[in-house]
């Protein structure tokens, strides 16, 4: 009878790895990555089509967001709740398990690879509080784990698995060549909970609103951000692409200021705003497009019109600056 395992792919080499070892031993591997607003498929999608796996993507946001305000195992050194999150998207995997008729999942994970999230009890607890604890096979470090139902029942056979452990890459880029995979990811980056901008920019909204928009988090990856108030945020563009970012996620009720006549940054009032606000917000403009005064254009659901003002100092605005 064909057995058939959950990977979950990252695009990394150790997930590449790891499912690279169980279909050697004669197993189906489909794979499963995850997409949010900090991290997306990408990467994924193209490792399983180098290893000609079949993947589903699930996107997790709504779950994800939800955990994300109270990770029952606290944050890494950023907003990066590290713990919660590698448990969240085994309880998916093991959904999609039961849903397709699988037998197991399987994870890249090393023991002790990374302190807070892949010590040797770490992963336990992970397996376990995702529910499906007794189907979880981390196939580097087995040897090193609690032994798994995929085991016991013979579906895979233990001794053909491994024990890596620790931060080095030697075994692992051994087996690469030994496999002829060449092509992956960096082992870090990815996330953008692990970077310390976006992360001060994402407590600040939800410290200021508990519930936000998706677009909101969407737009904090774009530009430079400013606290007018408790209630008011600006966001002004760095280049072009943030331009583009800011306003493919502006709303209706937004208001937008732009130089008049002149190359510059874009500049999103989040909810649109008074008179005051609009004036920051234009010496914000100025500030920032070069300019020490000059005209600029308030555009809202309502039309345009053109102000004159004097651009914002940056003392000013590096007292609003999050980040």
């Amino acid at each position: 009878m064909n057995r058939t395992a959950i990977a979950l792919i990252s695009g990394g080499l150790d997930s590449l790895l790891a499912a690279k070892i169980i279909a050697m031993q004669g197993i189906n591997v489909h794979g499963v990555t995850f997409r949010t607003p900090f991290f997306g498929p990408e990467k994924a999608i193209q490792a399983a089509k180098r290893l000609q796996l079949s993947l589903t993507v699930l996107d997790i946001t709504e779950d994800h967001l939800i955990m994300l305000k109270a990770p029952r195992y606290g944050y890494g050194r950023n907003m990066n709740p590290c713990i919660d999150c590698h448990t969240l998207m085994l309880h998916h995997a093991g959904k999609l398990m039961e849903s397709i008729g699988a037998d197991f999942i399987i994870t890249g994970e090393v023991a002790g690879q990374r302190p807070m999230s892949q010590g040797k009890q770490t992963l336990v607890l992970v397996a376990r509080n995702s529910g499906y604890g007794d189907y979880i096979l981390r196939p580097l470090s087995a040897q090193l784990l609690p032994e798994t139902k995929p085991e016991r029942e013979g579906l895979v056979d233990r001794n053909k698995l491994l024990g890596i452990q620790g931060r080095g890459r030697k075994e692992q880029l051994k087996l690469a060549a030994q496999y002829g995979i060449t092509e992956y990811s960096t082992p870090a980056g990815g996330c953008l909970l692990t970077d310390p901008s976006f992360s001060r920019r994402l407590k600040d909204l939800l410290s200021h609103n508990p519930e936000p928009q998706l677009r909101e988090i969407e737009l904090l990856k774009y530009g430079r951000h400013f606290r007018i108030s408790p209630e008011k945020k600006i966001i002004v563009g760095r280049n072009s692409q943030d331009n583009k970012g800011i306003l493919s996620f502006a709303a209706p009720e937004d208001e937008i200021v732009t130089l008049l006549n002149h190359p510059g940054p874009t500049v999103l009032i989040i909810g649109g705003g008074d008179e005051e606000i609009r004036k920051m917000a234009a010496r914000l403009c100025l500030l920032y497009g070069g300019l020490r005064e000059g005209d600029v254009c308030i555009s809202s659901s309502t039309g345009e019109r053109v102000v004159e003002a004097e651009a914002m100092g940056k003392e000013e605005a590096k007292q609003l600056i999050i980040t």
